[in-house]
């Protein structure tokens, strides 16, 4: 037998992989937007509420950063040794692997997970122990800030000013069976701040001038609650997918603009984005490339503005898509359902008499088939 042939996995070996991920332990994160939201205290909380009800959870490194009231949190939390590396003539503590795996604790808390190891560590990053001890079966709970997402990098330094060195690949994120948003408001956490909760008094004015001014927090909050709500949306699509739940569940609003080769796209792009600008939502703008034999061919004219409707969408923050097939309301009619569209936006065709009489109406074929989303149907009120 080739090594090219086909290879059927038996039963045994298929029910080997179903038993390995059942053993893998679980992920819980902890998700703030700035340091001193209260991640870590919140997870000391909950690790206390859970060694009440006999759970077996231990800590495996906690950074408390001096604060008393994340301090008084450890209560009867047993805190198991951390490994001391010597580097450069200094002492750095990090997990201790070997304790964590002796130990073979139920839950182990791991404080600020971006974390990257002193050198001499078996693993470069915090995240890679994570890992190991998941791969043993233990569950970890930890902490991160949306800055250190390896995705949003680029955008963290355009709001801050500050390039993030401290990364973690999203999949971490994405993969993880429970991610706890910790959110106050901006005025809230800045009075922590000044209050000296999160940083020794001499570093408090520098801080609010930099990191904390309200217009990062503003945005980082923001780009927080969206990151989560994205996480949220896969979920409930692989959900409904795996389901067969074929109806649209109007957990968020999207929008879809449906243009063609014709001046009047423009208004109906500039509607599509009031009304997400409205509902702060993503919304995308689609054309039918029609392919049925009656179906009129663009002219280069036609096609440069289509281009140009894309070009206007793209700059108006909307996603284009084209789609092809014999029928313009079926498909999008089918990619709004695939992509839970809640409202589309149309114009009235612009079809010849007899391409009215042998195919009919998009319009009217998109109210009939497009069901639980809401349509526009934008009329075109230039003269002629």
């Amino acid at each position: 037998m080739s090594n090219n042939s086909f290879y059927r996995t038996t039963p045994e070996e298929a029910l080997k992989v179903v038993e390995k991920e059942i053993s893998k332990g679980h992920l819980k994160i902890f998700l703030g937007y700035a340091p001193g939201v209260g991640k870590t205290y919140s997870m000391l909380n909950e690790a206390n509420r859970m060694l009440k009800r006999g759970q077996d959870i231990v800590i495996g490194y906690l950074e408390s950063h001096g604060r008393q009231e994340t301090n008084s949190q450890v209560d009867s939390l047993e805190v198991l040794p951390r490994k001391k590396i010597n580097y450069n003539n200094m002492i750095l503590e990090e997990i201790h692997l070997g304790e964590v795996l002796k130990r073979n604790p139920k839950i182990v808390l791991i404080d600020e997970l971006a974390h990257t190891n002193a050198p001499g560590s078996k693993n470069k990053k915090r995240y890679e122990d994570v890992l190991e001890i998941l791969e043993h079966g233990i569950d970890v709970v930890t902490t991160l800030n949306i800055q250190h997402l390896e995705s949003l990098n680029d955008v963290i330094k355009q709001i801050t000013g500050i390039t993030v060195r401290e990364t973690i690949p999203d999949i971490i994120v994405e993969n993880a069976e429970e991610v706890v948003v910790i959110d106050i408001t901006p005025s809230a956490l800045q009075s922590r701040l000044k209050r000296g909760d999160i940083y020794k008094n001499e570093n408090i004015a520098r801080a609010l001038k930099n990191f904390f001014r309200g217009g990062n927090l503003n945005a980082l909050r923001e780009i927080t609650l969206r990151q989560t709500a994205e996480e949220v949306d896969d979920d409930l699509a692989e959900y409904m997918k795996k389901h067969n739940i074929r109806e649209n569940w109007h957990t968020a609003e999207r929008v879809m603009v449906c243009v063609s080769a014709n001046p009047f796209g423009k208004k109906l792009i500039r509607r599509g984005a009031r009304i997400a600008k409205r509902y702060k939502c993503e919304w995308i703008v689609a054309t039918v490339n029609c392919t049925h034999a009656l179906a009129t061919t663009p002219s280069k004219k036609g096609l440069d503005m289509l281009a140009n409707h894309f070009k206007l969408a793209e700059q108006l923050g909307a996603e284009t898509i084209t789609l092809t097939g014999k029928s313009v309301s079926r498909e999008l009619v089918r990619f709004a359902s695939q992509k839970h569209i809640t409202q589309i936006i149309i114009g009235h065709a612009n079809r010849s008499f007899w391409q009215m009489v042998f195919r009919g109406s998009p319009v009217t074929k998109i109210l009939r088939h497009a069901k639980d989303i809401e349509i526009h149907v934008i009329p075109d009120n230039r003269s002629f």
